[in-house]
């Protein structure tokens, strides 16, 4: 990160003006500044950049165009301008070195400056990042250090999906576990290798036995044993090669972040950590590679699971609803207030909502509710889909109690959702997020690459009923 968030402008912060194509005309700027604004063919356009030089020919100050909310909200034809609240997060990346502010404060301050931490976010793990360094000071009376601390969380996620699968296995999956345990004083307890049979979770095993490295079962508590009990499992799939029904190498490509769901889940304890919400909070992380060897699992097995059901194996390929599904059985042992999944679970999702744009199901109505709302005030996208009991029989087997996949390709993520729910009967409210995790085109908040997606809006709802 090169971008600093101050609470005040610095003396020589120069400003910023955010602009719409509309509003331009009335900006006051000198007879020079609008000339050199015609001169540059600057319209205001949204996500362009224009600095304005002063007297001596240095940077004065700049001007950078935002979509209008009320124009992007009424679809005028022929406007491609799509607003976000976290726009300014290009500024990040765009304007150049030394102190900034911005001239006007914006319409979302603490989103504006949310986007400028977002999108000064680069990954250099394994070559140098060539970003501006800036200081940029945060609107009047936003809270900055709890944009801080939600922007290191994303941060995290991104960290941990961007990684390679030779650098993201099971074993720094689980160290990534315990660094951020230690940071907050949490416990961790790991259940690895042939332990997870003798511990009753017999599907985690199976799904991993074939990777070179151990699968195991990360659980991390952490919080007042009598507060509420609120729990988070993540998908940790940390290369998904199909097992045997592999993968074309085209679908391979971007396999390394299906372990995301575990990352967002992390991300999401930073943040209730980090907040110091009242609740006893558990994260359940699988973590295991979908690898090929003589000791795979394979399509046509019967698997036991924690839960007692018996799962036909009717894809390897859907190896991440198996995983999940004995440790929503744990977590639902404990009788939580709040059960969260979160996981790159299906292609389906993107199909019906694209990559930007992550599915949610739910029975329990006011968490929905509470979701949506909170989706919209913190600009993290969620969509509920819905739990459409009469497919629950697609998941019929001739052989088990049931089968991880249909044989019709209908409604494949409304299935796997209906796939898990039958390990979740004893929590309150139980919520599952089918999560992409990866941004695939920049964005003013986001370069490509691993996202975090739903960890804002949740921690709204957890803070709104916890803080």
């Amino acid at each position: 990160m090169t971008l600093t968030l101050t609470a005040k402008p610095a003396a020589d912060a120069r400003p910023v003006h955010l602009v719409t194509r509309e509003s331009l005309a009335g900006l006051a700027l000198d007879d020079a500044a609008r000339r050199w604004v015609e001169a540059n063919g600057f319209a205001g356009a949204a996500g362009k950049l224009l600095t304005l030089p002063g007297p001596d020919g240095a940077v004065a100050g700049a001007l950078y165009g935002v979509a209008d909310r009320g124009v992007a909200d009424r679809g005028v034809a022929g406007r491609r301008d799509a607003f976000s609240p976290l726009a300014a997060g290009a500024l990040a990346r765009s304007l150049p070195d030394g102190a900034w502010r911005f001239a006007e404060t914006p319409d979302e301050p603490e989103l504006a400056a949310l986007g400028l931490m977002l999108g000064a976010y680069a990954f250099a793990r394994y070559r140098k990042a060539e970003t501006p360094a800036i200081s940029f000071a945060a609107p009047e009376g936003v809270d900055v250090e709890a944009v801080r601390r939600r922007a290191e969380a994303v941060y995290l996620v991104r960290d941990l999906i961007n990684t390679p699968a030779n650098d993201m296995g099971p074993q720094a999956l689980e160290a990534a576990a315990r660094a951020l345990a230690a940071t907050h004083g949490a416990q961790v307890a790991v259940t690895a290798g042939d332990d997870l049979l003798a511990q009753n979770l017999p599907m985690i095993h199976a799904v991993g036995r074939a990777g070179a490295e151990a699968p195991r079962l990360i659980d991390m508590r952490w919080g007042r044993p009598e507060a509420p009990k609120v729990t988070l499992v993540g998908k940790g799939v940390c290369f998904d090669t199909g097992g045997l029904d592999i993968k074309t190498p085209s679908g391979m490509l971007l396999m390394k972040k299906d372990m995301g769901g575990a990352a967002n889940v992390l991300g999401l304890a930073a943040l209730v950590m980090g907040g110091r919400l009242d609740v006893r909070l558990r994260v359940l992380i699988p973590a295991v590679e979908n690898a090929i060897s003589g000791a795979a699992f394979r399509p046509g097995d019967v698997l036991a699971s924690r839960k007692g059901l018996t799962v036909e194996v009717g894809n390897t390929d859907a190896e991440g609803r198996l995983v999940l599904a004995d440790a929503l059985a744990l977590a639902d042992e404990e009788e939580p207030h709040l059960l969260i999944d979160m996981a790159t679970l299906t292609g389906a999702a993107r199909v019906a909502l694209g990559p930007d744009l992550a599915p949610f199901f739910t029975d329990d109505d006011a968490l929905a509710a509470e979701l949506a709302a909170a989706s919209a005030g913190a600009a993290d996208p969620l969509w509920r889909m819905p739990l459409w009991s009469p497919y629950d029989r697609k998941l019929a087997s001739k052989v088990a109690g049931l089968n991880n996949v249909t044989g019709d390709g209908f409604a494949g993520a409304v299935v796997a959702a209906l796939f898990l729910r039958r390990f979740v009967e004893k929590a309150a409210s139980w919520a599952h997020l089918d999560i992409y995790g990866w941004c695939p085109v920049e964005k003013p908040h986001c370069p490509v690459g691993g996202e975090a997606q739903g960890i804002r809006a949740l921690e709204a709802v957890l803070a709104a009923r916890y803080g």
